[in-house]
């Protein structure tokens, strides 16, 4: 999700605000030292042990779905709405996100993040009930929702020359850690006797780990470099007021942010979002994608293992799924910000969904390689969505603004895809009707996308 290079390089295109990507201008006096290299090579450890947390609570679980159903005695149902629960919790706890920054540091709550996430994971396998096992899964999304929000606050606080640098390097770190733990969850518990308490447990260890380096930024207020020393008075200070305090709520795009205060003091004039049809139609577009990503990391292993394929091999093909991500998530966004209109794109990607799934229906098993590997590329509308976020906007305010509402509207749409996924599992015998639903929400996707790809800004439109 290389989303802060991309939304810095393609606001440009709406016309009003023209800054040339490039190094940052000279700092204004009255800022900050620059800090010392060892607390950036530090920082940026922090950054790649942290972004390998943000997503193996949700993959590890995927792969071990069936064991932990029959350990707990899930129906059906309740495992749909233990797979809801990531959008829930991204959507809930990340509105929490720049107010925890503005008042204790963002380095700071990425630190409690990183300890959420390694509680959660290690008491959830343990403490014996589905409602224990939800609130502890909550526990570690919490960690998640603001921790995976603050990674672009970091590193326009401490990179500022290099946010497109660190953040492919964050990025790459994500999604290896999505795809690590897809493959190896089931292996490892192999390994440990077969118990999946441990094999979902081992992960905490990778947490915990990843608290260490950002100790050192708990107290950290100081104001981010090159940008001017805070004013003495009541508002907040630190990183996170300069840079987090303009982050909105699920956004998670703090870059814009920094680029907003970067392009100058003009601000975009007050407008209502929800008077666009474009705001609109990228927000579906953001929720349809989440809803087909959420349901492909939940519940792609238990349809392949349902087929008669191992459930080490099933991780695998997650795996797989998950780490297409890795290269196309840098070639999609370049790709989109030479084109005026991202339908085309939106399309194929959308194509490579409808054919994954109805391999995924006419012959899981025998083509489970093909379907995995083209169901990552419709995954990879991701990368897509918070690209044009940046090019449906002419200015720093706007892109916030549209960022937040593109982002919280679409997680609160896809919370109840994999519920309804498993409702129809439990009452169908089968994979038929989760598989045809699976399907039908491609099209609506491809709508929605080519309506939020047009060549036009919200701000023409509210």
């Amino acid at each position: 999700m290389p989303d802060d290079e991309t939304q810095t390089q393609t606001l440009n295109r709406g016309g009003a605000a023209r800054t040339p990507v490039g190094p940052p201008p000279p700092q204004l006096s009255g800022a900050a030292e620059a800090p010392a290299p060892w607390l950036l090579r530090l920082i940026a450890v922090g950054l790649v042990l942290a972004a390998l947390n943000l997503r193996p609570a949700i993959t590890s679980l995927g792969a071990l779905l069936e064991e932990v159903r029959e350990g707990l005695h899930m129906s059906g149902s309740v495992a749909g709405v233990l797979t809801s629960v990531p959008p829930l919790c991204f959507a809930v706890f990340g509105v929490m996100a720049p107010r925890l920054a503005r008042r204790f540091g963002a380095g700071a709550v990425v630190c409690a993040g990183m300890v959420a996430i390694a509680a959660g994971l290690v008491i959830r396998p343990y403490i014996g009930s589905t409602a224990g096992f939800l609130a502890a899964s909550a526990l570690a999304l919490m960690g998640i929702a603001v921790s995976n929000i603050l990674m672009p606050v970091i590193v326009k606080r401490w990179f500022p020359d290099r946010v497109g640098t660190m953040t492919g390097l964050y990025s790459m770190a994500l999604a290896l850690g999505t795809a690590l733990a897809a493959a190896v969850t089931v292996p490892l518990t192999g390994a440990m006797g077969g118990d999946w308490q441990s094999g979902l447990a081992v992960w905490a260890g990778l947490a915990a780990l990843a608290v260490l380096p950002w100790i050192v930024l708990v107290r950290d207020r100081t104001p981010a470099p090159g940008q001017p020393a805070p004013a003495r008075s009541g508002a907040a200070s630190g990183p996170s007021a300069s840079v987090s305090g303009r982050a909105a709520g699920a956004s998670g795009q703090a870059s814009a942010s920094g680029q907003a205060s970067a392009s100058g003091p003009a601000e975009a004039p007050a407008f209502r979002i929800t008077r666009s049809r474009t705001a609109w139609g990228l927000a579906c577009f953001f929720g349809l994608q989440a809803t087909a990503a959420y349901i492909t990391m939940g519940w792609m292993p238990q349809i392949f293992r349902d087929a008669g394929v191992s459930a080490g091999t099933a991780g695998v093909l997650l795996a797989v799924t998950m780490a297409m991500g890795v290269p196309l998530a840098f070639v999609i966004p370049r790709v989109a910000a030479r084109l005026k209109q991202q339908g085309p794109i939106v399309v194929v990607l959308g194509l490579c969904g409808l054919i994954g799934y109805g391999g995924l229906y006419l012959a899981p098993a025998a083509g489970a390689w093909a379907w995995a590997l083209l169901l990552g590329v419709a995954n990879c509308a991701f990368p897509l969505a918070l690209t044009m976020i940046g090019m449906r906007t002419r200015t720093g305010a706007g892109v916030v603004r549209l960022s937040a509402f593109a982002q919280s509207t679409g997680y609160l749409l896809s919370i109840p895809g994999p519920l309804l996924v498993g409702v129809l599992y439990q009452h169908s015998g089968g994979w038929g009707l989760p598989i045809a639903l699976m399907a039908g929400l491609m099209i609506p996707q491809m709508v929605a996308g080519v309506l939020a790809g047009r060549d036009r800004t919200i701000e023409d439109e509210c």
